[in-house]
C-alpha cells in the first residue's frame, strides 16, 4: 500500500488543508485556526485550562503560551474557580466575543459549504465512517504480530 492511499494519511492531508485555508481566513481579521477554535471552545460562564487542553489535544502547560498570547490581545482573561483554587477558568472579553462570531461564521460557512457539495448519504457516510475510525483509533494497541510486521 502507497503512503498516499493510507487512512492516517489522508486524514492529515485533508486536515492540513483545511487548517490552512482557516489560517489564511483567519489572518484577515488578525487571529488564527488554533485562537479560532480556542474562542469557539469558551462558554460564557467560562471553560476550565484542562478542559480547553483536551479540545485541543494537548497538555494544560502546552496551551499557557496561547492563552498568554490571547490575553495580551485583549481576547480572554483567566480567574482561578471559585470552587476549586486549583482550576483557571478562562472567559472571554467583549473584543474576544466579537472574534469568536467571526470565528463560529467561518465553520459555518465552511460547513455550509461541505454540505451544498456533498449528497447527504455521502455525508452521513463519512460521518459515520471517522466515527468508527475515531473508536478503532482510541481502542487500538500495538500487538506482538504488529512489531514483527515491522521488521
Amino acid at each position: 500500500m502507497k503512503q498516499q492511499e493510507t487512512i492516517d494519511y489522508l486524514l492529515k492531508v485533508v486536515w492540513q488543508n483545511m487548517a490552512n485555508s482557516y489560517n489564511q481566513i483567519a489572518s484577515g481579521v488578525g487571529i488564527t485556526q488554533a485562537i479560532g477554535y480556542v474562542l469557539i471552545n469558551i462558554d460564557k460562564e467560562g471553560t476550565p485550562v484542562s478542559k480547553l487542553a483536551g479540545l485541543l489535544g494537548v497538555k494544560s502547560t502546552s496551551l499557557s503560551r496561547m492563552l498568554n498570547n490571547m490575553e495580551a490581545q485583549n481576547l480572554i482573561y483567566r480567574e482561578i474557580a471559585a470552587g476549586d483554587k486549583r482550576s483557571v477558568k478562562v472567559f472571554l472579553t467583549e473584543y474576544g466575543v466579537g472574534k469568536r462570531q467571526l470565528a463560529k461564521g467561518v465553520v459555518i460557512a465552511f460547513n455550509e459549504y461541505l454540505n451544498a457539495n456533498l449528497s447527504s448519504t455521502e455525508r452521513n457516510s463519512l460521518v459515520f465512517a471517522l466515527q468508527k475510525v475515531n473508536k478503532l483509533t482510541l481502542a487500538y494497541t500495538i500487538t506482538s504480530d504488529d512489531d514483527k510486521q515491522k521488521d
